[in-house]
């Protein structure tokens, strides 16, 4: 059964070409269909050549983490309160936008300051599906592959909820940042949350025992005679 996260990034060198060219993009319809079509052909096209298997043994696990929020300063929420009650024509649009979501976080720290993140795993013979509710950073799914005794590993993000962006811890550190990591009622998961979410798939996966790919048939022993129908010099008359 071949990786189809490997198929899938084999369409990424397409999706660049198409985005860098000089002319205007399709339209919304066009653009489902130039999608849709070459994802699904390339599905069809790694379904043939899967090795097959009539039985494969289904189990599952499941656990909901309850993980804190951060919670922005009491200084900075004073300053983003004095700034949506001003009019948003005398405010920058994207200061004002963020000061509403610090807002609307401050009180979400003081309502619900803890979050449900449901993590869960479901395996299909060898495959295991490892299932989180974020808009997850690709590392963590590197981990959970690497540390899953499943031949097949697929995580899953954004599954049974949402719960925002949830960056590495690196991504916290002196050299991350970016809109990821950027405080707001959306996203606002503590520092460890990704962390936390990848090693509780790891341990869900490994509680269900692995089971071995499927493998084409073994090609029968070569025949005692050799082959001669070629076994000539050239022939021209």
């Amino acid at each position: 059964m071949p990786d189809t996260l490997d198929a899938i990034r084999s369409l990424l060198p397409i999706a660049l070409k198409v985005r860098s060219r000089p002319h205007q993009n399709p339209k919304p319809e066009e653009w489902s269909q130039l999608v849709g079509g070459r994802v699904g052909a390339e599905a069809v096209r790694v379904l043939l050549s899967m090795p097959k298997t009539n039985a494969a043994v289904v189990d599952t696990r499941q656990e909901v983490l309850k993980i804190k929020r951060r919670a922005p300063s009491p200084k900075r929420v004073a300053k983003s309160l004095e700034t949506v009650q001003q009019p948003k024509n005398k405010v920058d649009p994207a200061e004002w936008i963020f000061a509403k979501e610090i807002v609307m976080l401050d009180h979400l720290n003081k309502t619900v300051p803890e979050v449900d993140c449901e993590v869960q795993c479901i395996k299909v013979g060898p495959a295991c599906f490892v299932s989180n509710p974020a808009e997850y950073f690709v590392q963590y799914g590197l981990d959970i592959k690497k540390g899953s005794k499943h031949a097949f590993t697929f995580p899953c993000e954004l599954s049974n909820g949402i719960v925002g962006y949830v960056p590495t811890e690196e991504a916290f550190g002196p050299n991350g940042g970016g809109y990821e990591t950027r405080l707001t009622a959306y996203s606002n998961l503590e520092v460890t949350a990704g962390t936390q979410m990848a090693d509780k798939g790891i341990e869900l996966a490994n509680q269900m025992a692995p089971e071995a790919k499927p493998e084409p048939p073994k090609a029968p022993p070569f025949a005692n005679n050799p082959w001669t129908y070629g076994n000539v010099p050239p022939e021209l008359e």
